[in-house]
């Protein structure tokens, strides 16, 4: 019988016997625990639990009863499900438009379903409306109180997976881990080089005759996420940072894209902190 994999997050505030209630929780429904990974910052604990199960499982009834533990043990929980049908999207803006415009008008040869758009500012709503796709400005500019907002948006909308089209804020480790490796971002610069805000100026500065841009899954280390898709283009001595900006964005909004795709195709599985493009 084909195996069900269930990934369960769990935040909270840090205190003794966490890992041991959710593992023995899993145990006793007969999984087998096939990933555990957790931290603790600032007091601030994060888990994530991938468990496997040989028999038939009811999604809904291991939900309602990991559920009534999370109350207990008063951590905030969910579960996440591979399942045949269609993927819910988020895609996170501020105000450039090349990425979000890139997603829509591919948007049909994805395996899942743009459900909402979240934006620091209202900038890009008209190309949410004219996609007939829900646009939420949340323009609260404490960082905590933006995130208590988006995560009730991402729970209203059944969020899947997360992409950060030129998303101008840095998601805090609260966020980041109820999502492990369903956020991707796409970076300036071909990471680890130029990380940071600046990396076309860094790079126009340095006089490197190759750009290049990735994209990669957000950790709580900024731009040192698991790395999932680079490209890259060649640089005129005479190129202007100007022209350097447009040709990097047009890059940037492909390869984000690229990234999303093969991520809701399945394609990659993440190990030691490097991405695996599985093959067919």
């Amino acid at each position: 019988m084909k195996k069900t994999v269930v990934g369960i997050t769990v935040v909270g505030k840090d205190r003794e016997g966490i890992v041991a209630s959710f593992t023995n929780f899993a145990f006793s429904k007969g999984g087998n625990i096939e990933k555990v990974n957790q931290n603790v910052i600032k007091g601030l604990f994060g888990m994530y639990l991938e468990v496997s199960f040989t028999k038939v499982v009811d999604i809904k009834k291991f939900d309602s009863e990991i559920q009534t533990l999370s109350k207990k043990e008063k951590m905030d929980v969910s579960i996440h499900h591979e399942t045949n049908s269609q993927k819910n999207i988020a895609v996170f803006v501020t105000k450039e438009h090349l990425c979000l415009e890139t997603i829509l008008a591919k948007s049909k040869s994805l395996k899942g379903k743009i459900s909402v758009i979240i934006g620091t500012e209202k900038t890009l709503e008209p190309l949410a409306k004219k996609a007939n796709i829900p646009f939420v400005a949340v323009e609260e500019k404490n960082q905590e109180k933006a995130e208590e907002k988006i995560i009730q948006i991402c729970k209203k909308y059944n969020i899947d997976l997360i992409s950060l089209a030129r998303y101008m804020r840095i998601l805090s480790p609260n966020f980041v881990w109820r999502y492990p490796n369903r956020i991707i971002n796409i970076h300036p610069s071909l990471l680890p080089a130029f990380p940071g805000a600046l990396a076309y100026a860094q790079a126009y500065e340095r006089g490197t005759k190759i750009v290049g841009v990735t994209s990669h899954y957000v950790t709580e280390n900024l731009d040192q996420g698991p790395i999932i898709f680079q490209d890259s283009f060649k640089v005129d001595p005479n190129d202007t940072l100007e022209k350097i900006k447009s040709k990097g964005q047009k890059l940037e909004a492909e390869t984000l894209f690229k990234a999303m795709k093969m991520h809701l195709e399945n394609k990659l599985d993440v190990r030691w902190r490097k991405v695996h493009i599985k093959s067919k």
